[in-house]
């Protein structure tokens, strides 16, 4: 039925449509406005150093993280295949485009080699979910554990096609628009851009219908499947949703590693995925973020401080440990559920404040 059968003309479509933006841009929170400020100006005064090796690296983690997150927080779906999707998609990029491998990579261009290396790394995860979804809770991780060790043993020791152990390195991304993006403030402004666009589709596709239909699901699949709904369906196409941002970090990891071989989507890297999205939080889309800047940190300064203290560099793996065992001891719900807890009982004190006649 057209506008006009309904009375109404394009122009005041148009203007509710400008009112449902305005109330939409009006309702983000203040401190989302600074933080995107002071994102878009960090490359003022900050080095080269924190913007490539800290906040590129985070942004990107963050993303494959983002991927589990949707799996898990919306759909109830613990994936460990994330990673492994992600470095599905990097090999994929160093096989069709240029790398330093040239007796196996095919030398496509950039606009041919990216979006087919995206769809394959997509299928991948779309076949997976449709291989996990049909179990629940502990089997589903240990079906995409399965997948995600098969994975790195397939490409550690196959020559053929992933050049075995040795992977493939010299991935620089693309010249476009003449810029070199694998300097500093291109490329953090690259990773920004995609890790902004991640963010904010998962946040648009929770609101959607089928967002909404999906933790349905989570909550009560029997009941969803009662009223009409397909869940496997349902399952199986937020694995594919998930996969296509994990994709997209997967190759802007290899750019930024400048290689890609089998222990970048090895066991411990899958793992380390999981620890991202459960310190940040499963809650909201913000919260693995949050967890892979905490990762990144630690895992760049965690050596110094042992060297400092006079232990061995060697064991920066049980620091991050411990402070992984520390936030979940504390906050099942990660840092945003340790802050939501500050902030209920802040505002507790406040409101007892009031009630014994102080001033606010």
């Amino acid at each position: 039925m057209s506008i006009a059968e309904h009375g109404e003309s394009p122009e005041s479509a148009e203007t509710a449509e400008r009112s449902v933006i305005s109330t939409w841009l009006s309702s983000v929170h203040p401190a989302a406005w600074m933080l995107a400020v002071f994102l878009l100006l960090m490359p003022g005064f900050a080095s080269s150093f924190v913007l490539f090796q800290i906040m590129g690296w985070s942004m990107i983690l963050g993303m494959i993280a983002l991927s589990l997150m949707f799996l898990a927080g919306y759909g109830g779906m613990v994936s460990l295949v994330q990673m492994t999707v992600a470095g599905c998609a990097g090999y994929m990029a160093a096989i069709l485009g240029e790398s330093a491998v040239t007796d196996i990579s095919l030398a496509w261009p950039w606009w041919l080699s990216i979006p087919v290396a995206i769809i394959i790394a997509v299928l991948f995860g779309t076949i997976s979910g449709a291989l996990a979804v049909r179990t629940e809770g502990i089997y589903t991780i240990m079906i995409t554990l399965a997948i995600a060790a098969a994975f790195f043993y397939f490409t550690r020791q196959n020559y053929v096609i992933f050049n075995g152990f040795s992977g493939f390195n010299s991935l620089a991304p693309p010249q476009v628009f003449g810029l070199d993006w694998r300097q500093p403030v291109p490329f953090y402004y690259l990773t920004l851009f995609f890790a902004t666009f991640s963010y904010c589709a998962v946040l648009y596709v929770s609101r959607s219908p089928f967002g909404l239909a999906l933790q349905g699901v989570r909550d009560n699949a029997r009941r969803m499947s009662a009223l009409g709904f397909n869940v496997t369906a349902h399952r199986v196409a937020a694995y594919t949703f998930a996969a296509f941002f994990a994709a997209i970090a997967g190759i802007l990891l290899s750019w930024l590693n400048n290689q890609i071989s089998p222990g970048t989507a090895g066991i411990g890297p899958v793992i380390d995925i999981l620890i991202i999205a459960v310190v940040g939080g499963l809650k909201r889309p913000i919260g693995p973020f949050i967890g892979a800047l905490v990762y990144v940190l630690l895992r760049t300064f965690a050596l110094d401080v042992l060297v400092s203290m006079g232990l061995d560099g060697q064991r920066f793996q049980l620091l991050i440990g411990a402070g992984f065992l520390i936030i979940v001891f504390f906050s099942p719900d990660g840092l945003l559920g340790l802050y939501e807890r500050f902030r209920n009982r802040v505002s507790l004190n406040a409101s007892e404040f009031d009630n014994q006649g102080g001033n606010p």
